[in-house]
């Protein structure tokens, strides 16, 4: 079948295309989109591209930083005021993928996979979008949960607030093989405080769901409360409360329910 791949000046006019063709896909860094036209994928009849320099741009010079959609994971570890990312960006892929996936594309990548996204969660990012509609704003976590309903948007950038501290956002992932493995649990947590208690608490999870998730019930256990053993107990106890992983060739729900309080508990005492 053949494909018609079309290229644009400007995002706005490749949200367009994208909004007007039921069978078009965006080609970013085509990690995703590349694999699903060499499995030979019918959905998929044109694949629109954008030369917009809007979707490249990084404004990291606030606490509030802008990462473009079309930013590479080896562009992230190439810059120094986003240092906090750089141990989620190291552990997507090997070099190959790392210079071609984007973090707008990571937004659409199926469990066990996306994890960049886990931590764009727990960072409580806002995610920009443009589709038929016009170009709009909104939370990570309902652009998650309804991604699969907005096939013809394009994500345009993603912002979130820099971590107050170094401590402040922590971040893990679990795979059989390492670095480019598929996630047997992916863990991130921002943990902002105010007079040694946690004020905002943040906690996701990657391969526990169908798509990145927050651990709510983990967080309310730490949410106005020191870091303190008992309070870390109490948001292990409380890891899974709500979620239900699924079985999938890299571990059983069993296992990942078992497995994750244990890497939690890790994390949130700065244990290796």
């Amino acid at each position: 079948m053949p494909v018609t791949v079309k290229t644009f000046a400007t995002s706005g006019e490749a949200a367009a295309a994208l909004s007007s063709e039921r069978d078009a896909r965006y080609l970013g860094g085509g990690t995703l989109v590349m694999r699903a036209l060499n499995e030979g994928d019918l959905s998929v009849s044109t694949v629109v591209r954008a030369t917009d320099r809007a979707l490249t741009h990084l404004d990291v010079g606030s606490s509030r930083i802008m990462i473009g959609a079309g930013v590479t994971f080896a562009r992230v570890l190439a810059e120094r005021e986003l240092a906090f990312l750089h141990p989620v960006a190291g552990s997507i892929g090997g070099p190959a993928v790392r210079n071609m996936g984007t973090v707008g594309g990571n937004l659409f990548v199926p469990t066990p996979f996306g994890d960049f996204t886990v931590a764009l969660l727990a960072l409580d990012a806002t995610v920009s979008v443009q589709g038929g509609y016009g170009a709009r704003e909104m939370p990570i976590e309902e652009f998650l949960a309804g991604r699969d309903r907005m096939p013809g948007a394009l994500v345009l950038s993603i912002s979130c607030q820099r971590p107050s501290s170094a401590d402040a956002f922590r971040y893990r992932k679990i795979s059989r093989i390492r670095p480019k493995g598929g996630s047997v649990v992916t863990l991130a947590v921002h943990l902002p405080s105010s007079g040694g208690r946690v004020v905002g608490a943040r906690i996701a999870f990657g391969a526990m769901a169908a798509t990145p998730v927050r651990a709510r019930a983990a967080e309310r256990a730490l949410e106005g409360h020191a870091l303190d053993a008992a309070n870390v107990a109490a948001a292990v106890a409380a890891a899974v409360e709500g979620i239900s992983p699924a079985n999938d060739s890299l571990a059983s729900a069993w296992y990942r329910r078992e497995v994750v309080g244990v890497h939690l508990r890790r994390l949130l005492t700065g244990q290796e």
